[in-house]
């Protein structure tokens, strides 16, 4: 699912830059290669960062699983 319309950025990319050890939105974009822009989707990024690794886990689980329909 795509959190950040304006970097294009999904849920998995910014999991893992949370399981990398990304702790602040800015971190998060630095680690995704972009930088924020309008800002809409900082308080996405900030629950992602907050849940850690049970959204994360959620979201890999979620992509396994179309992988596997695939």
């Amino acid at each position: 699912m795509i959190v950040c319309l304006c970097n294009a950025l999904t849920d998995t990319q910014l999991c893992d830059a949370v399981a990398k050890g990304s702790c602040r939105p800015r971190e998060i974009y630095a680690a995704c290669g972009c930088k924020a822009q309008c800002g809409a989707c900082t308080r996405t990024i900030l629950a992602m960062i907050r849940e850690g690794a049970a959204a994360c886990g959620a979201a890999a689980l979620a992509g396994s699983a179309e992988a596997a329909l695939s």
